[in-house]
């Protein structure tokens, strides 16, 4: 019946009563009438359909209310973001009704349709994902805790009794929950389910956020129990069905301090002068089998977290480090993608397979790039030169054949935070990225793409990295912003194919505030997520991609190796294993995107606290940066090192007009303007680590 309503509602011109709906479904008997009623009572509760004063129904997309998600404002309000609304919602403080920030929420737009910014009042709160809130505790003259959460843009205040708070002292972090609301929509009295640590306590910093994005830091009792049953050496009887590739010249490129190794690579020139590439991956799904404990952990966690000291692995260290890490010298199993590419990049055979191999070294990007870029060969990789040098020829050829098909190359640095043995930070640099690095990066996508075209034309089910083609309005938007600049990008919005974008970045790239621009331009890409349908992927302007690569620390990887083995290997490809696919994939990209999404914002938040508790050092102190974005609060200052801080309004010597279109602030007596991309001179004047915040002075323009 539902479906039925449904359809008659979409079809419908006006909102239907429900003795129309009765007359549209042809229902006469006194117990389909009720059973109508009933569903109609299930849908608006479901918030699938609106009924208005009148008692006349419509489905939600065609009456003034919508269902979104509340990202709300450490100053009280907030913005609703609803999926197909190109605008978010704003929600004055007065207005959120009890809704915090994360809150899934039915919102009434209240401003009128032709005005710049939609506004809206919250009705209700349809789902509260989150129930657990990390904070700092302290306790009154009577006992009670008080909990001063971690995260400003929640509004809640939680007072815990004394027998609910675990023996927590003062300045303990916990994790506490939810019991009941107490007399206001903000007051709760809550119970302390775990102490993370005391607050001065090195790591409790870190440890507070990982626990904010419900990332698990130990693995269950069942999974160490199953990890001690996994043989932590290759076997005999692993070897049935494996082709012995033990004696081909094997090796590993990572970073000087990398323990979980995914991948190796081979490559040799055949007779006919093409290169045959070896991209050789840890086989990890042999050893983590569908729906055990360990496979259940790795699913739910999605993906390793990296975060400035430390690593939060997928897997459990026996086996991210041990018996799965492509470590040299000792033999492991892998899933082997051998390639042929001829000279100008195409692809003209292959094959996937599984494998066992030896990795003769471990290669690090710093030697790899002192030999490529400097030629300096460092002790022990002698043997290895002629490859190496094979190598870069066959990725300079793969990466000039990607850009001639549009590959875009947004060139966005990335910070490196030192620290030292109490993880205090001592020095922000730049992340080198240099030949070695984007050799591993190019035969690895060759090795995704290879993986993800075979299966697709083999029309099974599958999970693919996708990113879907940007919004014209966006890349309008981006251009107009540009063209205030003074720059006029050749080309035709028309045509959204990668190539366009990547005019636009070939046209900018000369440009002092490049880098500025370029970060604009990613910002107005769509992400980039898993899908077990193949939409292509816009920015490597590939037409068929996957995550083969690292299954050790990405669970869509694993999948992927799990598939193959069913598919390519076992040749199983009845019709119950394809729907058992087609039903479980969608799940398993979702969950994955999902936790993707919490593991970046969890090492981002890492980071910009890293970054303001190395600032606090420096108050006082004068940098060199440049304009990276433009507010109606003030403006965002980059140095250098990639650290940003606020220069606030409030704290700006004259009053200054904000041109949102232009994106520029213009002082009123003194006519000064500032615009993104310029480069200033700033001074430190506040940074907090607790806050997350760094605040700028502009001492003058460069």
């Amino acid at each position: 019946m539902r479906d039925d309503i449904i359809n008659i509602l979409k079809n419908s011109k006006k909102a239907l009563t429900i003795y129309e709906l009765q007359d549209k479904l042809d229902l006469h008997d006194v117990s389909k009438v009720k059973e109508l009623s009933e569903e109609l009572r299930k849908m608006e509760e479901e918030v699938i359909i609106y009924c208005s004063n009148k008692g006349r129904y419509m489905l939600l997309e065609d009456s003034h209310l919508r269902k979104g998600i509340l990202r709300a404002n450490k100053k009280g309000f907030g913005f609703v973001e609803v999926e197909n609304l190109d605008d978010d919602i704003y929600i004055s403080s007065e207005n959120m009704n009890g809704a915090i920030h994360d809150d899934f929420v039915l919102v009434e737009i209240t401003s009128k349709v032709d005005i710049d910014r939609l506004e809206g009042r919250i009705l209700r709160v349809l789902k509260r994902p989150n129930h657990r809130y990390i904070g700092e505790i302290n306790f009154d003259s009577k006992g009670r805790g008080h909990i001063t959460l971690d995260d400003a843009k929640i509004k809640l205040n939680i007072q815990v009794a004394k027998e609910d708070s675990l023996n927590a002292v003062d300045g303990h972090k916990v994790v506490v929950e939810l019991i009941k609301k107490l007399n206001n929509n903000f007051k709760y009295s809550g119970r302390v389910v775990e102490i993370i640590g005391h607050k001065n306590d090195p790591g409790v910093d870190i440890l507070s956020i990982v626990y904010k994005y419900n990332i698990n830091t130990e693995f269950p009792e069942e999974v160490k129990q199953e990890v001690k049953n996994i043989p932590m050496e290759v076997k005999d009887m692993d070897l049935i069905g494996r082709r012995d590739l033990r004696n081909m010249e094997i090796f590993t490129i990572d970073g000087d301090d990398t323990k979980d190794i995914d991948d190796a690579i081979s490559i040799e020139r055949m007779n006919n002068g093409h290169y045959k590439l070896g991209v050789h991956i840890a086989d990890v799904s042999y050893y983590v089998k569908e729906g055990s404990p360990l496979d259940e952990e790795a699913m739910e966690r999605g993906t390793s977290v990296y975060l400035v000291d430390r690593v939060i692995p997928m897997l459990p260290h026996e086996l991210s480090n041990g018996i799965c890490s492509l470590n040299p010298n000792v033999d492991r199993l892998a899933i082997s993608c051998i390639m042929e590419f001829d000279h100008d990049g195409k692809q003209i055979d292959y094959e996937i397979f599984p494998s066992v191999i030896r990795s003769r070294i471990q290669m690090t990007y710093k030697k790899v790039n002192s030999i490529l870029e400097n030629n300096i060969i460092p002790e022990g990789y002698e043997p290895y030169e002629k490859s190496l040098r094979l190598m870069a020829e066959l990725a300079d050829i793969l990466r000039k054949m990607k850009i001639k098909r549009g590959y875009i190359d947004f060139e966005v640095d990335e910070a490196k935070i030192l620290v030292d043995e109490n993880c205090k930070p001592t020095k922000v640099v730049l992340r080198d990225r240099g030949v070695g690095e984007k050799l591993i990066e190019d035969f690895m996508i060759a090795a995704n793409e290879c993986v993800a075209t075979h299966i697709y034309f083999m029309s099974l089910p599958f999970i693919y990295r996708v990113h879907e083609v940007p919004k014209e309005e966006k890349l309008r938007s981006y251009l107009s912003f540009v063209g205030s600049l003074g720059y006029q990008v050749p080309g035709d919005l028309k045509d959204t194919s990668p190539k366009t974008v990547q005019k636009i970045i070939s046209y900018l790239e000369d440009k002092p505030e490049f880098k500025i621009l370029s970060s604009l331009l990613l910002r107005s890409m769509q992400k980039a997520v898993y899908k077990p349908e193949n939409l292509g992927h816009y920015g490597l302007a590939s037409q068929c991609y996957t995550h083969f690569t690292s299954p050790i620390r990405r669970y869509p990887d694993t999948t992927v190796h799990r598939l193959l083995r069913t598919y390519l290997f076992d040749k199983k490809l009845d019709m119950g294993t394809i729907h058992k696919w087609e039903e479980k994939l969608v799940y398993i990209a979702e969950h994955s995107s999902s936790r993707e999404r919490a593991s970046v914002d969890c090492e981002r938040e890492v980071e910009d606290m890293k970054m303001a508790e190395y600032m606090e050092e420096h108050i006082g102190e004068e940098f060199e940066g440049m304009i990276s974005s433009v507010t109606s609060f003030g403006m965002f200052v980059e140095l250098d090192n990639l650290i940003e801080g606020l220069v606030p309004l409030r704290d700006m010597k004259d009053f200054f007009h904000y041109d949102e279109e232009h994106m520029t602030l213009l002082g009123e007596r003194s006519h000064i303007k500032y615009t993104i991309g310029e480069r200033v001179l700033v001074k430190v004047v506040r940074a907090s680590k607790e806050e997350k915040i760094i605040d700028f002075e502009i001492i003058r323009k460069l």
